[in-house]
């Protein structure tokens, strides 16, 4: 793969809370959203290129430094930040690509260096239409030039398949349990977020081998109920542990209302009974004020943000955002910083990206491997000035 000649930027941002496009307008009053009111924090960084993929979506760093990408049409790269050179990795299960459908998130087991075991979740078409499924597999490096997948098995699924190519969510996480973590989109069918016989709407906690935990909150009932961690999601792109062990998610709301949440052991996050941002049919939804039983976001967005993933810094290059979480956006092409021991947790400061976000993840130096969206999109590396 040829190198992007780029020069390395020296970057600070401000704050652009109208950085959304006008189809992301919502008809609530600003005092529906938590937003910061100016930047409170402005840490410099510089931004470097160093290559393209199509479509990529998620990536991870192996322990030699080399990097996991995924493509949504159905590609697994490893790629060598030395050499900028790229491999296709043989052996992907098939998926199912369109809409928002594809192959999608890739993490490595917390013991990968003895047992090389990677996951996948990708999208796939069966009885009753599309649905997300996640494989685990062992990655053989063993021939420098030809990298393949062993010992491939499905241990996952999105249940019930439904119609339609959106939401699938299927971002994955090891918690420091040695759990699965797993977020289910409600596929853009609303009414199963609430529905416990359906693991869509949902933060999931499996064993390593996809059965579900053994204390999860509703681990005593059958089927897929016994998956479930929290219930009431419509779409979480992000997902990340802070230091305390507290899981936040970060989710896409309908027509504003993009939402931070703590997650808490069988709580109930409303959708679609409430939310802070409305139907894009124009039909109102109500707040989470109305309905306190509901556990409301620490922090939503209106305009939105249109959040497509999210890590919490613990490294040594930008001390300003140690401990906060980074959320990648869509719509609004940045990075957005967020203050989660404030109280309420605030955004902190927005990074202008000029391009959509896809992915974050931070390398083994405590730089972050940022990946834009869509076609030619390119693979970022944000330094220290």
């Amino acid at each position: 793969m040829k190198k992007l000649l780029v020069t390395p930027l020296i970057c600070s941002s401000a704050l652009l809370l109208l950085a959304c496009g006008p189809n992301n307008t919502n008809s609530k009053t600003p005092e529906a959203s938590v937003q910061a009111s100016k930047t409170s924090i402005n840490q410099t960084y510089q931004v470097e290129a160093l290559a393209q993929f199509d479509e990529p979506w998620a990536i991870a760093v192996l322990p030699d430094q080399r990097l996991l990408v995924t493509e949504r049409k159905g590609q697994l790269k490893l790629f060598d930040p030395k050499t900028k050179t790229s491999l296709n990795i043989q052996g992907i299960p098939a998926v199912s690509y369109g809409g928002q459908g594809g192959l999608g998130d890739v993490i490595l087991h917390p013991d990968f260096a003895s047992n090389h075991w990677i996951y996948l979740s990708y999208a796939v078409k069966g009885r009753g239409g599309y649905g997300a499924e996640i494989a685990r597999a062992k990655l053989d490096l063993s021939n420098p030039v030809q990298p393949k997948l062993t010992d491939l098995k499905t241990i996952w699924q999105q249940t019930p398949k439904v119609s339609g190519q959106g939401h699938y969510g299927h971002r994955m996480l090891f918690g420091a349990d040695g759990k699965l973590w797993i977020s289910s989109g409600e596929r853009q069918k609303f009414d199963p977020a609430q529905d416990i016989k359906s693991n869509l709407g949902k933060i999931l906690r499996l064993n390593e081998d996809g059965s579900p935990a053994a204390d999860n909150p509703f681990s005593q009932q059958a089927g897929v109920t016994a998956e479930i961690w929290s219930l009431g999601h419509r779409n979480p792109l992000g997902m990340a542990f802070d230091g305390q062990g507290q899981l936040w998610v970060v989710e896409m709301g309908p027509k504003g209302g993009d939402e931070l949440n703590l997650i808490l052991k069988g709580a109930n996050y409303g959708y679609p009974i409430v939310s802070n941002g409305d139907h894009y049919s124009g039909l109102p939804i109500p707040d989470h004020k109305t309905r306190p039983e509901f556990k409301a976001p620490a922090i939503d967005w209106t305009p939105v943000i249109s959040p497509s993933s999210m890590m919490i810094y613990t490294g040594n290059k930008f001390p300003l955002w140690q401990q906060k979480a980074l959320i990648g956006g869509l719509s609004s092409k940045s990075i957005v910083v967020v203050d989660l021991k404030s109280q309420p947790a605030k955004e902190v400061q927005r990074l202008d990206m000029k391009q959509r976000i896809r992915g974050l993840q931070q390398a083994q130096d405590g730089s972050i491997w940022v990946i834009e969206d869509g076609s030619k999109a390119r693979l970022l590396k944000l330094s220290s000035n």
